[in-house]
């Protein structure tokens, strides 16, 4: 039997950069996670890497289901732009212009 299996890859530990609360996108390294629990800004979370996920996105952003969706850093939200942001996943439904927040499918 193989005995080098680590777990099943649905979370990941991570040392939070800031104040975070429960079920909040965080970026570690190239990927993006949700945090299952509040973690104080140095101490050790744990994060969903895999899964479906409602998270904010700019509400400008019009996106058709199946698109890409990048995390936005600096202003924690989900945006169709690329350019300068982390791919996270894509949309598992549908947001047009003035809704908040997106389903996302992430990015494993």
């Amino acid at each position: 039997m193989a005995t080098n299996h680590i777990q099943p890859g649905e979370v990941i530990d991570f040392t939070a950069g800031a104040n975070l609360a429960a079920g909040v996108g965080v970026k570690i390294g190239v990927r993006i996670g949700v945090t299952l629990v509040a973690v104080a800004n140095g101490a050790t979370g744990t994060a969903a890497v895999t899964g479906v996920w409602r998270l904010p996105k700019l509400g400008t952003d019009v996106v058709g289901q199946g698109a890409l969706l990048y995390w936005d850093d600096a202003n924690s939200r989900l945006t169709t732009t690329a350019s300068g942001n982390t791919l996270a996943g894509f949309a598992f439904e549908a947001a047009g212009n003035g809704v908040t927040s997106v389903a996302i499918k992430l990015n494993a």
